[in-house]
């Protein structure tokens, strides 16, 4: 055996037992006749497709097929309301202080965070106008721009947004990657409409005032609010679909909790402070997220649990195997 042939064997244990006692050799087979004469590791689209056709066996035979559509819709939204908040933080970032203020700026923008939202809008452009897989690369760029913000903005000694607006950005983008591989038109146009309606009325708001400007006292209301919101839409996605017998609003709830909590981080932790407005200290909301972070997964893991539970057994069929003539 080789070791190409043993490393897909490792890939192949994402299948269910049983799955790759049937079918595993024939699967193992395929990739090797399809590999080069010198290729000692498995391609990484191969590896991938392996852990995804896997995932998806393991969720028929526990009966929730549905979760990935489920999956795919949370994706949608999840990228709706990045982009949504791309658009805010971008048009905020045009707008830095009155020089008599005496607040520090990076340039003529408020602070280094407009490289990481500029590049979640480009993804939603992409996305509007590519295929999905260049969307997922602008997608990860973006990701990758937020996740190195801090280290950056550290090494530099400039201004960043704070990690509580950062970290939602981070987990809606992961989420985001998940979406569809040929989305309808209206949805790979709903990332970017979001954006240009976020961008329009943010642009309204700090006309009315300079106060209005960027990651303030308003996070800790605003940020809970885009949280709260977007499970309601997710809830009312979920009641409409429902009526036709169609789970996938119902997981798209589930899985919209873990991000919609870290969205309402600054707010929990300041409602668990000594007091209102008391200001909230990084304790606070280190324990907060990391409860949001062991809570939802914890939730989605449950209702896995208890669908599988309730599905329905497969009757059998009543017609004999060929072979043995023993009855499915």
């Amino acid at each position: 055996m080789t070791d190409l042939e043993q490393r897909y064997l490792r890939l192949l244990r994402a299948y269910p037992a049983d799955y790759r006692r049937a079918r595993g050799a024939e699967i193992v087979g395929t990739y090797l006749d399809l590999a080069a004469p010198d290729q000692r590791w498995p391609m990484p689209a191969d590896a991938a497709d392996l852990v995804r056709g896997g995932l998806r066996q393991r969720l028929r035979a526990a009966g929730v097929t549905d979760l990935i559509p489920g999956v795919r819709l949370a994706a949608l939204l999840a990228l709706v309301t990045a982009s949504a908040l791309a658009g805010v933080w971008g048009t905020a970032e045009l707008h830095p202080p009155p020089v008599e203020w005496g607040a520090p700026h990076v340039g003529p923008f408020v602070s280094l965070g407009v490289v990481a939202w500029a590049a979640w809008l480009l993804a939603a452009v992409v996305l509007a106008v590519a295929p999905s897989r260049f969307a997922r690369w602008a997608i990860t760029l973006a990701l990758l721009l937020t996740v190195a913000l801090p280290v950056v903005a550290a090494a530099f000694d400039v201004l960043r947004p704070p990690l509580m607006v950062l970290l939602p950005q981070v987990v809606l983008g992961l989420l985001g990657l998940a979406l569809p591989d040929q989305p309808a038109r209206v949805i790979r146009l709903a990332p970017a409409l979001s954006a240009l309606v976020a961008v329009v009325a943010m642009e309204f708001l700090v006309g009315l005032g300079p106060a209005f400007i960027y990651y303030g006292a308003p996070m800790q209301v605003f940020l809970p609010t885009v949280g709260g919101l977007l499970l309601v839409v997710a809830a009312l996605l979920a009641m409409g679909l429902a009526l036709g017998g169609d789970a996938r609003g119902g997981w798209a709830l589930v899985i919209l909790l873990t991000p919609a909590g870290f969205l309402a981080v600054p707010g929990l932790a300041d409602s668990f402070g000594p007091a209102w407005g008391g200001g909230i200290t990084v304790a606070e909301l280190a324990v907060t997220a990391a409860a949001v972070a062991l809570v939802g997964p914890a939730v989605l893991l449950l209702a896995v649990l208890f669908r599988s539970r309730r599905a329905p057994t497969p009757q059998p069929s009543g017609q004999p195997c060929p072979t043995c003539g023993a009855r499915a």
